[in-house]
């Protein structure tokens, strides 16, 4: 499966070759947001930079799908709203999906992508 990037999230998508994690940083006001943007949402300061962060975070909300959107899906899987210890929070799948619950202390892991990207999701801890 090939995951879109643009120039936006070019830097992003390289940074998961080496698993690491990143989100951007406004340089003005220390804003911290994910997906990257070309503008900080806080104080529309320009281009904020990427720094790596923890990978920790909380699950705030999830739902369990039961019957996969196509073949190239398996069900049941979780995908949550994972609320990172740096504040942002990303949209991911979490495994193992019968220990999901709102409050669960997650980490990052990574699943390697056939262009060599790698593709973050959380695991239970």
């Amino acid at each position: 499966m090939m995951v879109p990037q643009d120039e936006t999230t070019a830097a992003w998508w390289d940074a998961t070759r080496q698993r690491r994690l990143t989100v951007q940083r406004c340089a003005a006001c220390g804003h911290h947001q994910h997906y990257p943007r070309p503008v900080c949402l806080a104080c529309g300061g320009p281009e904020p930079p990427l720094v790596d962060v923890t990978g920790a975070g909380i699950v705030e909300t999830f739902t369990v799908v039961r019957r996969a959107p196509s073949p190239a899906f398996t069900a049941p899987y979780a995908v949550a709203v994972v609320a990172l210890a740096e504040g942002p929070r990303l949209l991911a799948n979490v495994e193992p999906w019968p220990d999901v619950t709102i409050g669960a202390r997650v980490q990052v892991r990574w699943r390697a992508l056939d262009d060599g990207r790698n593709l973050p999701y959380f695991a239970v801890v």
